[in-house]
């Protein structure tokens, strides 16, 4: 007999959670739509933007992304929501009196939190870099102005592949135009050849770059020959979207596209493959957070209280908030150089595991 109920009490537990999960992220996407929507309504009239570009391009983008982004804090609040009026009841009472443990009770929340990480999982791999991509460009052209990272660097270091250097002093986005350009091809730590040019300027007809006043010197053992000249076409592994791609260009790109970016900016030590790999283990690391974060959601909400649901949603939006700071401040760590990426995304997830655990042991059994 006691085979039968159970499982009546998973179908349950899965069904409030994951129902009031679901209810959760209505109401929490219908408030930042309507804010977002108030913030720039004066901007879409101003620049006449049509409305399917603003429900399909925009908001269709910015909908799975608000959403990925708070999932941790979603999930915390339906657990300890949905947990507590189970306390409230007396129903846990009634449950655990019936024999059933309390970590045969938590099967029914993993399962639920499986099915949130999953989905989380679809969302950050294949669902939200081709969203994200149509939402960036609506905000470059309708929101945001065209301002570029590559208009306040200066002395640009790149290794274009093994033994082949480039070298920009500064790039001036106004011409698409490289000036003090440098390009250095060693050959078993020997300089072999050495370009260089008062100016690079990208060319559109043939995807390169023009030189000017360019000098070139090739080194034959003890022997040297230079060459100089006006004008040079050239085309090497350094294109004009180098220069140009946003921060949050990662935000935008498939896992495979993710991984080639993370392997040439590596090769070339372009600092910027942190913002790339931040983003690469955030994908990972987010969605398991649901399983954490109900674990102390059940174990701090399956008791009675005297505060009642309100105490228990006040720790609970506590404790959620914490654990996105927590991640904000990981991502900063990796910015810093204090620690690797992959180490600094999961941080929050195994500090938050060992609470877990403790929080587990105390609660009622």
């Amino acid at each position: 007999m006691n085979v039968p109920q159970v499982k009546i009490l998973d179908k349950y537990i899965v069904k409030k959670f994951l129902g009031t999960f679901f209810f959760t992220i209505v109401i929490a996407v219908a408030i930042v739509v309507i804010f977002d929507l108030s913030e720039k309504i004066d901007k879409f009239v101003e620049k006449s933007v049509p409305v399917k570009e603003i429900v399909f391009d925009y908001f269709g983008g910015f909908i799975p992304w608000i959403v990925n982004s708070f999932s941790p804090l979603l999930v915390f609040i339906s657990a300890i929501f949905f947990t507590s009026k189970l306390a409230q009841n007396s129903e846990i009472v009634a449950m655990l009196s019936g024999g059933i443990s309390f970590r045969r009770l938590m099967a029914p929340y993993m399962f639920s939190a499986a099915v949130i990480c999953g989905l989380s999982l679809l969302l950050g791999l294949y669902i939200i870099p081709p969203a994200n991509q149509k939402r960036l460009d609506f905000e470059n052209k309708y929101i945001k102005p065209q301002t570029v990272v590559a208009n306040t660097k200066r002395d640009i270091h790149y290794q274009l592949s093994p033994g082949e250097f480039v070298y920009v002093g500064q790039f001036s986005s106004a011409a698409n135009t490289a000036y003090g350009f440098t390009l250095e091809r060693m050959e078993n730590g020997r300089l072999v050849s050495k370009l260089s040019a008062t100016s690079a300027a990208w060319d559109t007809t043939f995807h390169g770059w023009k030189l000017r006043n360019y000098y070139i010197r090739d080194f034959y053992g003890d022997s040297e020959m230079v060459r100089t000249g006006r004008e040079l076409d050239t085309v090497i592994a350094l294109t004009i979207d180098d220069f140009y791609r946003r921060k949050n260009a990662v935000e935008s790109m498939s896992g495979s596209d993710l991984d080639d970016l993370i392997q040439v900016q590596k090769m070339r030590g372009d600092d910027a493959v942190k913002n790339a790999l931040i983003e690469k283990n955030n994908r990972l690391a987010m969605p398991f957070s649901a399983f954490v974060l109900t674990i102390i959601a059940v174990s701090l909400s399956s008791r009675k209280k005297r505060g009642g649901l309100g105490l228990n949603i006040g720790i609970g939006l506590a404790i959620s908030f914490t654990y996105i700071l927590f991640m904000k401040f990981s991502s900063m760590f990796v910015l810093k150089g204090i620690m690797a990426p992959a180490l600094a995304m999961w941080l929050p997830n195994i500090v938050f595991a060992f609470v877990a655990a403790i929080l587990y042991r105390l609660a009622p059994k």
